[in-house]
């Protein structure tokens, strides 16, 4: 026999609650592993502190064609958190007022010139545009600054790579990073041979012809292999996720997709509603695989909340191409929570971001989108006057704090007050035999009135077609009405 006592660590404590797996996943992103095969002088550095040592020193380029300065600032302001959570330090940003992007260098000779001090000044080793960049518009910067660039496409594309958890998150981003790859293979002349014939190449002529730019063909044929390949995996992951919609809706189980701007705190308010202990971090695009959880409403009525992948202004369209059947499932459920960030200098803006992609996603899809819940979230960190001018403007949002927990009653009623309802009213008298079809009303259907009488139980209840049918032998005549659409309960069910 085991004593307990020799064993402390089999007794559960509770001043040590077990994590949650984002917790553990947060602690993974951020831990201080030690860095061995190092010098012997650096052989008390960490991890994180010899990434701070190899960071990328980089430069922000804008091209401000409309909007307030305002929106130009916040553009730069996000591209610099942007930046950041790639995994780089900012040293600079530029901003260049113009009527339309210079087709040749996006920000003009001039500006280029100017930035070129700047890099030199900063030492930078990276430039970061805020726009997606043309092949051409990329080769010119490149040959111009020395230094490698890239675009706001391809810098949200590297963070949704270094944040993909599960096969199906990769494989979508790999997908759309061989999408954008694809236009923008380089190579002419100094690595590959160029077919040439007669007298062309001083004079060679016959004998002087080289395998020609076999290279980039065969790499872009390698890539689209792929990319087919990524597809059909992508498309029997779609098939999974369709079973398992399809069981949900076989069930009647309301579904509701929370959706919103990335890092409006979506995850920390699943972890509010169900306990799901999904990670949670002050970063943009920190969570990228959808989950979803099993919630009740206060009246003790089930439904699922999934979690969606954040959204950002220009989301770059690879990568809405590739997730659509993940952001399918927001397309397809009865409620979208859509949250926002209250703290935000501009959440109007957000908003519109949001539901921009979202329309794109339904039409792609097929489908109008489902009713929308507005919720302003991270009111504790919001000024008040930024609160007031919300609820001015957004008189049907609730209010909440996922922080805090300030609101989310609040939200679970509304949540419940939207929820689809059952199509059938029905009025039924039920023997004391039946007491499991009383329970499964209870638990499937909503009930309006309840009492006990001699013969039975009288129930009043609203119910599915499925449930209906079920109940249909105990309806009390002439008083069961169907109120909702669809398909009609038989007639003796309508008291006819």
């Amino acid at each position: 026999m085991t004593d307990a006592h020799t064993h402390p660590s089999v007794t559960p404590s509770t001043s040590n609650p077990v994590p949650t797996g984002g917790e553990l996943d947060l602690e993974e992103r951020t831990s201080l592993r030690r860095i061995h095969g190092l010098s012997t002088e650096l052989t008390d550095i960490t991890e994180v502190e010899y990434r701070k040592l190899q960071l990328e020193r980089v430069v922000l380029v804008g091209v401000w064609t409309e909007g307030t300065a305002e929106q130009a600032e916040n553009s730069m302001t996000e591209l610099a958190r942007l930046a950041e959570t790639a995994g780089s330090e900012v040293t600079d940003g530029l901003v260049q007022r113009r009527s339309s992007p210079d087709p040749a260098t996006f920000i003009g000779s001039g500006k280029v010139e100017e930035l070129l001090g700047t890099v030199r000044a900063t030492g930078a080793d990276t430039v970061i545009c805020d726009g997606e960049l043309s092949p051409g518009q990329l080769r010119q910067l490149e040959e111009r600054l020395k230094v490698k660039v890239i675009d706001r496409t391809a810098l949200i594309l590297d963070i949704f790579a270094q944040h993909a958890r599960s096969r199906d998150g990769k494989a979508q981003v790999e997908l759309a990073q061989l999408s954008y790859l694809l236009p923008r293979l380089r190579g002419w002349g100094e690595a590959l041979s160029r077919q040439v014939g007669g007298r062309a190449a001083g004079g060679v002529g016959i004998g002087g012809r080289g395998p020609g730019e076999t290279k980039i063909e065969l790499d872009r044929r390698r890539i689209r292999a792929r990319m087919s390949k990524l597809r059909r995996e992508i498309g029997a992951m779609r098939q999974v996720r369709e079973t398992q919609r399809g069981s949900r809706r076989r069930n009647e189980i309301p579904s509701v997709a929370i959706v919103g701007y990335t890092n409006a705190g979506k995850s920390s308010l699943l972890n509010q509603l169900t306990d799901a202990g999904v990670l949670v971090q002050d970063a943009l695009f920190a969570t990228l695989d959808p989950t979803t959880r099993k919630a009740q409403t206060p009246d003790g009525h089930d439904y699922t909340l999934t979690d969606t992948v954040g959204f950002v202004r220009h989301l770059p369209h690879q990568l809405v191409e590739a997730f659509r059947s993940t952001l399918e499932e927001a397309a397809r459920a009865d409620l979208l929570v859509h949250v926002v960030d209250g703290s935000d200098p501009l959440p109007d803006d957000q908003i519109a971001a949001v539901r921009q992609v979202l329309v794109e996603v339904g039409e792609a899809a097929g489908d109008t989108m489902p009713p929308e819940l507005l919720v302003i979230n991270k009111t504790d960190a919001a000024g008040d006057l930024a609160l007031a001018r919300l609820r001015h403007a957004q008189p049907d949002a609730v209010f909440v704090s996922a922080h805090s927990g300030a609101g989310i009653p609040q939200l679970r009623e509304r949540i419940a007050e939207r929820l689809p309802r059952p199509e059938y009213e029905v009025d039924l008298l039920l023997p004391y035999t039946e007491g499991a079809l009383v329970a499964r009303l209870h638990d499937d259907g909503e009930i309006l009135a309840e009492s006990h009488t001699a013969d039975g139980t009288r129930i009043r209840a609203r119910v599915k077609p499925e449930l209906g049918t079920a109940v249909l032998p105990f309806a009390v005549a002439g008083s069961a009405l169907p109120t909702g659409t669809g398909t009609d309960l038989p007639a003796t069910a309508a008291g006819h």
